[in-house]
């Protein structure tokens, strides 16, 4: 794929409602050629990725039919440009930086008419947009720069509006729950990837047969071992049956015995559904789970970018390989429990273990360029392409398959 005009760098970062599950992405984007996001790049990058990026493209493998919050600037705003986007899917999210007079009101009001949703940015409280807040469905509330204390009157003061409130850089668990508490609707800040208290709780029992499952189908144990830990553990079977039969329509038979499914889907394919089970199972969020979608894009992301590493040719066991890194590298979080001992329940080689502890070798090196990816540490991706031997080019490519295709699996888990 070839992207038109400028090179850019894209960052998706989630957003989460009350029950911590995804309903959005800002999309964040900089120009390749500026050492520092200053305001004209920034805008000019924007206006080259909607009018170039996203029309050619699209927005349906970045979003996966969530709403993507998009920021714009006056020029932006006022300009036709903004029709190119999906009506119903898009926010618009009106800089800091942009006057809020009748002329901006008024074009809020159009694009509101249109279907567009509207949002304020790292918005500071002022009775003085009172008529914007008539017209405005989201505001933005930086908390870090706002200060916690500050936060119980200005959601009071809001709450005499018709907006919704997203507090955003939410980095703790304590902080969503204060946000929580004063009423906020929606979240965004990797707070839902950072482990709160390790070892606060055991890894459950479908946790310990999963990591059991993903130990066997890495160290190549006979089928007959891998049926019996599907029969020890019911649940797992039913899912794996489920998932058997939803990958085989067309065939003339349904899947009926755990050995007839197990060689139906194959080694591989099991393998990369345990590590996405992993997370996918660990609670009533499922598919919308945070850490399955930062897990599933992080896992994909590397094994393409491993395919495309410094032109050299890795095979599929590599390929395999940061894969699993890449899925592995959150099961800390999702289990609270030391990546070391998670580690020690699985028989990985000396290059997975590295890279999954200290960040070493080719796939550590991997592993650290999609997590500064993540929170769009444009910086530090510049520097780490150079050592990982990938261009802007291969990595821009390298995130629209991977969002492609998590959401092509989300698909087939509906």
């Amino acid at each position: 794929m070839e992207t038109v005009g400028e090179k850019f760098f894209l960052g998706r970062q989630p957003i989460l409602d009350r029950n911590q599950e995804i309903v959005g992405y800002e999309l964040l984007f900089r120009a390749a050629d500026v050492d520092r996001a200053v305001f004209e790049s920034y805008s000019h990058a924007s206006a080259s990725v909607i009018t170039h990026a996203l029309a050619s493209f699209g927005m349906h493998e970045v979003l996966a039919g969530k709403f993507g919050f998009i920021n714009v600037h006056l020029g932006l705003l006022l300009s036709e440009m903004l029709e190119l986007l999906p009506v119903g899917q898009t926010v618009l999210e009106l800089l800091e930086m942009i006057q809020l007079d009748n002329q901006v009101v008024e074009r809020c009001r159009e694009l509101k008419e249109m279907g567009f949703l509207l949002a304020l940015d790292d918005h500071e409280f002022g009775s003085c947009s009172s008529d914007i807040y008539h017209v405005i469905d989201i505001v933005k509330i930086d908390i870090l720069l706002t200060g916690l204390d500050a936060l119980p009157e200005i959601a009071r003061q809001l709450r005499r509006y018709p907006v919704k409130l997203l507090a955003e850089k939410v980095e703790t668990v304590e902080q969503f729950q204060i946000c929580y508490d004063l009423g906020f609707e929606f979240f965004q800040g990797y707070f839902f990837a950072r482990p709160v208290v390790l070892n606060r709780k055991k890894i459950d029992v479908s946790g310990l047969a999963m990591l059991k499952l993903l130990q066997q189908l890495t160290t190549d144990v006979p089928v007959s071992q891998i049926e019996q830990t599907f029969k020890e553990n019911p649940g797992l079977s039913y899912n794996l049956l489920r998932l058997v039969n939803s990958v085989s329509m067309g065939m003339r038979e349904k899947i009926k015995t755990l050995r007839h499914a197990i060689l139906m889907l194959g080694i591989n394919q099991l393998r990369r559904w345990i590590q996405l089970s992993l997370f996918a199972g660990h609670d009533s969020r499922s598919i919308n789970h945070p850490l399955l979608e930062l897990a599933a894009v992080r896992g994909r992301l590397m094994e393409i970018l491993l395919k495309q590493g410094g032109g050299k040719t890795f095979g599929d066991e590599q390929a395999e390989a940061a894969f699993m890194v890449g899925i592995l590298s959150l099961l800390d979080v999702l289990f609270e429990t030391p990546m070391s001992e998670i580690i020690s329940n699985l028989n990985l080689n000396d290059d997975v273990s590295a890279a999954l502890l200290t960040r070493e070798g080719q796939l550590g090196r991997m592993l650290t360029l999609t997590e500064k990816l993540e929170v769009t540490d444009f910086d530090a991706v510049k520097l780490l392409l150079t050592e990982c031997g990938v261009s802007l080019d291969q990595l821009l490519e390298a995130q629209l398959e991977a969002f492609n295709w998590r959401s092509s699996v989300m698909h087939q888990e509906d």
